[in-house]
């Protein structure tokens, strides 16, 4: 290239450079996504796009209070969601199936608001961990489809309820309470009982669901390790202790209590270890007692285990 060319040309290079689409555009396109299919397109494009350099890492959007969702299926109140059941009939199967599809394609949701609401608040890594959880929440959804697929149902062929994304509306306001709350206490609740659901399967001699069960159950180590990851950073970066402000947001923001079995080994391989959650069901299972002597709600009598 001659020299005297050089100046103009490094110009319109960085020209294109301020052209370059934003992160948080893409995000944005998948949360304003309803329909499945392209829902998943969305963010496995966001994903690669990301992945290659090829969007800004700027947030100029304001994320949606709600996602779009398709017509089907229809949302629940979860009080109202028809029980499953424990059987090993073909309806039962698919309706475990179909629920497990739900929280996936919610998850999807999860991850780009994520990094949406909170990308501009922490180093590009943190969009990078996130983009690969979408990714991989896109992924399971698909294959979890699949399955339904095979045993001749689709999603949205039975009701479902949005409670994962009541999280989300209570923590939009903080990060580390969105960290504390979705990766740590509803992503990790899955490495407490997916092995189960996984054997459960295998003995109902539908090994492919295992199969993609146990592959989700391996990728959510480390989307609760992502988690444990930022929310330290988080903590670090405000001079608070972890495991107590984890508490705290805990009894804040989750009514449910943390009910034990715990898999330990796998929650250690996150990063969360056991000084976070230790005791943590009798901090919450007090806050619900108490709550319920001030609305004068029957309480039942203390239990004798610990």
């Amino acid at each position: 290239m001659p020299r005297k060319c050089w100046p103009r040309c490094r110009r319109r290079r960085i020209a294109g450079m301020s052209e370059q689409p934003k992160v948080g555009t893409a995000v944005l396109r998948v949360l304003q996504s309803a329909d499945p299919a392209t829902k998943v397109m969305a963010a496995r494009r966001a994903a690669r796009e990301w992945r290659l350099g090829r969007l800004a890492h700027e947030f100029d959007e304001t994320m949606p209070d709600m996602p779009a969702r398709p017509d089907r299926p229809l949302l629940l109140d979860p009080r109202e969601m028809p029980r499953r059941g424990t059987g090993t009939s073909i309806p039962r199967r698919i309706a475990l199936i179909h629920a497990l599809a739900h929280i996936e394609f919610v998850a999807i949701d999860l991850a780009f608001d994520m990094i949406g609401r909170f990308g501009s608040q922490f180093p590009r890594e943190f969009t990078d961990d996130w983009m690969r959880v979408g990714a991989d929440e896109a992924m399971h959804f698909v294959l979890l489809d699949r399955r339904l697929r095979a045993l001749e149902s689709f999603y949205g062929a039975l009701p479902a309820h949005d409670g994962l994304w009541d999280a989300a509306k209570q923590t939009a306001y903080d990060a580390s309470a969105r960290l504390a709350i979705v990766p740590m206490v509803l992503e990790a609740r899955g490495l407490d009982i997916t092995l189960q659901t996984v054997e459960r399967f295998r003995q109902q001699g539908d090994l492919m669901t295992a199969k993609v069960l146990n592959r989700i159950f391996h990728d959510e180590i480390n989307h609760v390790s992502f988690g444990t990851k930022w929310f330290e950073f988080a903590c670090e970066r405000i001079n608070l202790p972890p495991h107590a402000h984890w508490r705290q947001l805990v009894k804040t923001h989750f009514k449910g209590g943390l009910k034990p079995p715990f898999n330990d080994s796998a929650r250690r391989a996150a990063g969360l270890t056991h000084e976070y959650y230790s005791g943590i069901e009798l901090l919450t299972n007090m806050n619900l007692h108490l709550s319920r002597r001030r609305t004068g709600e029957k309480v039942p009598p203390k239990s004798s285990t610990p």
